[in-house]
């Protein structure tokens, strides 16, 4: 009877396999209770003993494995939180662990991204002075574009950077945190030591260097037991067997081509960015980095603050050569101009507007916007501060005065500075040619 039994339980989970999951997965209960729908007479601690000893039976053996010197070291993000100014917001912390000294590399980020991927790689191998042989990850999506049957697609931009540095990708089994057990304990670990209460600064830079500070100082105290810390284990051991980075950091950024649109924007990563109205409805060079995004067109480049997904980065000094000309623009966007200008243009709007009037007032700011194309905001910010402190309103001395354009005048012989040279006319080219009523010679 019992081996009737076992017979059909090993049939109900073969048949079973395919509708189940690691969380929805066979019980003990949920078998025996089939058995009884199907008259089998068996009690159901029966049932239990018999599927623990299958389940222990197919449960994998671990391998105890020896990490050498300079040979692996494991990757991995964790989801953590943090206040930056005074806003509590969901951050990424990317861990490399180097597995024989335990030595670990932190840092903070806004996106699980690619980019921060490979920053987190150059600021690693630059903290490390060196870099491991081998590296050990997830099937992140910033690493692997495909899961092939004998190893994987890497993402080209992951591939490069594995190349630049010369160390050997591999990849963790899908659904298998053992096989990278060391960065996920030791992450779970850097959140509870270091990130308990939770950290605040004013920006996640600064989280993340007072993170690697608090981590590095963690691995130079000695063990109670007298042994050698794990910093001393890597200066002595490790780092001779890393792999020198010879060839320059490399650079982690994200390149690719936008256009800008008729508004003179671009659209990169879920943001937009302003550029110089020159570059409207150009294709315009864009590198994305972790804290920053490099733009290039036409011969100029610009360097915006990078924005968060759904984020709008409008910087209106790009639209001077606009906004000189449309003072109805200017009056529409004059929050922001005094936001991004700030003093003392927020007082001379306010006394242009108590004296003129909005619509004249914006007239007049228009021609203070065009003014810094000519002579650069720095010329026309001391002269709207010396204009106002003068409680003088006109325009004249609110703007910089034109330089003397004047050809400056030219050294002659002694002999000819009394003679004057007076300026030709179109007749007498006419005459010279034979044209006109003058008489041939």
């Amino acid at each position: 009877m019992l081996s009737k039994v076992t017979a059909r339980m090993e049939e109900l989970l073969a048949d079973w396999a395919t509708r189940t999951t690691r969380k929805q997965h066979v019980t003990a209960t949920a078998l025996h209770a089939a058995l009884l729908a199907e008259d089998f007479a068996v009690g159901q601690t029966t049932v239990r003993s018999w599927l623990a000893e299958y389940k222990r039976q197919r449960m994998e053996v671990f391998v105890p494995l020896q990490h050498y010197a300079g040979q692996m070291a494991e990757v991995d993000f964790f989801e953590v939180v943090a206040d930056i100014a005074g806003v509590r917001q969901k951050a990424w912390m990317l861990v490399i662990r180097l597995m024989h000294s335990g030595r670990d590399f932190v840092w903070l980020y806004e996106h699980a991204d690619q980019v921060s991927l490979l920053d987190g790689h150059v600021r690693a191998f630059e903290h490390f002075d060196g870099v491991p042989a081998r590296l050990v990850y997830d099937n992140l999506k910033a690493a692997v574009r495909k899961i092939l049957f004998c190893g994987r697609e890497l993402q080209p931009r992951f591939a490069a950077m594995a190349a630049h540095y010369v160390f050997e990708p591999s990849f963790a089994r899908p659904y298998t945190g053992h096989d990278k057990g060391g960065v996920e304990s030791r992450g779970r670990g850097v959140r509870l030591q270091h990130l308990v209460p939770i950290p605040a600064a004013p920006t996640l830079r600064e989280a993340a260097l007072a993170l690697l500070a608090r981590v590095d100082a963690q691995v130079r105290k000695l063990p109670d037991d007298g042994s050698p810390s794990k910093m001393m284990k890597f200066e002595s051991k490790e780092q001779p067997l890393l792999v020198p980075v010879l060839r320059g950091p490399f650079d982690p950024r994200k390149l690719e081509t936008v256009p800008a649109d008729a508004s003179a924007r671009v659209r990169l990563a879920g943001a937009r960015y302003s550029v110089p109205t020159s570059w409207a409805r150009c294709d315009v060079e864009a590198r994305v980095g972790v804290e920053e995004v490099e733009l290039r067109c036409r011969g100029e480049r610009i360097v915006s603050p990078r924005q968060k997904k759904g984020g709008d980065f409008t910087n209106y000094r790009h639209y001077l050569p606009e906004l000189r000309r449309k003072p109805q623009a200017v009056r529409q966007v004059m929050p922001a101009l005094l936001e991004q200008f700030g003093a003392p243009f927020d007082r001379l709007w306010r006394l242009l507007v108590d004296t003129h009037g909005p619509m004249d007032a914006a007239r007049i700011f228009a021609r203070v916007l065009g003014a810094m194309l000519e002579h650069g905001e720095s010329a026309v910010r001391d002269s709207v501060s010396a204009a106002l402190d003068q409680d003088r309103m006109d325009l004249l001395l609110l703007l910089p005065r034109r330089a003397d354009k004047r050809a400056p005048p030219v050294a002659v012989p002694e002999g000819l500075a009394g003679h004057v040279v007076e300026q030709p006319c179109a007749s007498q080219y006419d005459a010279l040619l034979g044209g006109g009523s003058h008489e041939r010679h």
